[in-house]
């Protein structure tokens, strides 16, 4: 089993999940540009296509194909989720542009959980209450029972307690997770979040000017 530290308020911890899984991020440097990886081989080909259990959203032909592989305990990702990527979704995703998927790649047992929990919320409801989940990511997460906390929010999604109590005891959805997870780790994915736009992996922070100027150029 491999370790991976996880640094978090200036403090190194290892930390593990149900699974036996450990998961961590190595955040990019202030100020350092976007390092961008080919994926490129053949074991990696079909992770950067639309998956059985993934959630599409936009048009499933749209010329771009545009993954994030998040962590909804990460702020960097809820950042990213909240002032950049709804502009991404009026420009580019309604549009016909882009297509947008969604993949967990959590950072601790409670990111876990949570993931577990906006996939049981269902198809129709799932990129809405992972919106929900970002937006209210500092009041939950930093609770002193994160899941017991945001629980109260998912209410309004139609998930009572016992919704929740039965979602999380099914080892189906956690695995699921799990295997998001294992499939970002394939893609060289070991920072959230990161990027892939049409199979190149993006890594540290991008604004929407340059997503605008990578769409733009990829759309010619």
């Amino acid at each position: 089993m491999r370790n991976i530290l996880i640094v978090a308020g200036g403090a190194v911890a290892v930390v593990a999940i149900a699974a036996g899984v450990y998961f961590g991020t190595r955040p990019t440097a202030p100020g350092a540009p976007p390092v961008a990886v080919a994926a490129t081989s053949a074991d990696t080909k079909a992770l950067l296509g639309i998956q059985p259990s993934d959630h599409v959203m936009g048009d499933k032909n749209a010329p771009i194909t545009m993954i994030e592989y998040a962590s909804l305990t990460c702020p960097h990702c809820a950042a990213f989720n909240t002032m950049v990527l709804p502009q991404i979704e009026e420009k580019w995703v309604k549009t016909g542009k882009v297509k947008l998927i969604y993949r967990d790649f959590p950072l601790d047992q409670v990111a876990t959980k949570a993931a577990q929990l906006a996939e049981c919320a269902g198809n129709d409801r799932y990129y809405a209450v992972l919106d929900m989940m970002f937006r209210g990511q500092a009041t939950w997460a930093a609770a002193q029972d994160p899941i017991a906390e945001l629980s109260k929010s998912l209410r309004i999604a139609g998930m009572g307690e016992n919704e929740v109590k039965a979602c999380l005891a099914n080892e189906s959805v956690a695995t699921g997770v799990i295997n998001d997870y294992r499939g970002g780790e394939t893609l060289g994915v070991n920072s959230t979040p990161s990027i892939f736009v049409n199979g190149e992996q993006f890594k540290g922070a991008r604004s929407l000017e340059e997503f605008d100027a990578l769409f733009t150029k990829l759309s010619k």
